[in-house]
């Protein structure tokens, strides 16, 4: 199931759009769009879909999904009755990344705004401090009018960017993410392992392109990134394995030896532990949804 392109229409006296659903099945297929969309879960429940995550989610929470990562909310059964006193509300924004212009975020002042944005293309869910403001600013939002409405986003951003608690929803494998760093050195890490994750990458190899000692390259690597370079491998192939499962085109061990995995035992073991299900269980929720 590859998600759907979606087109997000706006006023033509507007650089963003803004809006509050009652109804849960607005946009209600695994899609995609060039927009960031910042959305708040007022009243509802159901299962979640971001990119390779699958998850509950419930009133009250907050989440920022970035350009062109696919997504879908799936609102439980109670949730799609006409008159049901479960109700949906939700209040969302859709505005491009570059809605203030091509180098707004380029500006050294703006360098938080831009790192959240990067964060976002793999889904967050913000959480703690300051969460309450944003929900705030999101909701006047929907009144607001000229500048004061591009101010609003821009504090709301801001706010986010402050946030003690950003949970990431999709793995790093699945958006394979690259995110803006400045040490060469595990930019040059991250290059070599996206480009080699379908082949044996030993410790030897690895420390080689990273210019330092088998022994200092494990403290290097966790120090920078807080996990070891194992476990960062290993996210890496689950994330190319639910890309797999949810293009539908190969079989479940076509897709383990695809992803990297040299036994199905194995690939059916750290799938399980990152994904929280089988690959089976995992592709036929995509399917449903």
């Amino acid at each position: 199931m590859k998600p759907q392109l979606l087109k997000i229409s706006k006023s033509p006296t507007q650089s963003f759009s803004v809006r509050h659903d009652l109804k849960p099945s607005m946009n209600n297929k695994f899609h995609y769009h060039p927009e960031v969309e910042l959305i708040h879960f007022v009243k509802g429940k159901g299962t979640q879909f971001v990119g390779d995550s699958i998850t509950e989610f419930q009133s009250g929470d907050l989440l920022l999904i970035g350009s062109n990562l696919a997504h879908y909310w799936r609102f439980d059964e109670g949730y799609k009755e006409e008159g049901s006193e479960d109700y949906a509300d939700v209040k969302v924004a859709h505005f491009s990344e570059s809605f203030l212009g091509e180098y707004f975020l380029n500006l050294p002042e703006n360098k938080p705004l831009k790192d959240v944005l990067e964060k976002a293309k793999r889904g967050i869910k913000v959480e703690g401090r300051n969460k309450k403001k944003v929900e705030e600013i999101l909701a006047y939002m929907l009144h607001a009018e000229g500048t004061e409405r591009i101010i609003c986003l821009i504090q709301a951003l801001v706010e986010i960017s402050k946030c003690d608690q950003l949970e990431m929803l999709s793995s790093i494998g699945y958006v394979q993410h690259k995110e803006e760093i400045s040490n060469d050195r595990i930019k040059d890490i991250y290059e070599y392992t996206f480009a080699n994750f379908r082949n044996k990458i030993n410790l030897e190899e690895i420390a080689e392109i990273a210019r330092i000692s088998p022994n200092s390259f494990c403290r290097y690597f966790k120090s920078f990134t807080q996990r070891t370079y194992s476990q960062f491998l290993t996210e890496i192939k689950v994330g190319q394995a639910c890309k797999l499962l949810i293009d539908n085109k190969l079989n479940i061990k076509q897709v383990c030896y695809e992803s990297g995995f040299n036994n199905f035992a194995s690939f059916h073991k750290c799938f399980k532990s990152i994904t929280g299900k089988s690959p089976l269980i995992y592709q036929k929720e995509f399917m449903s949804a």
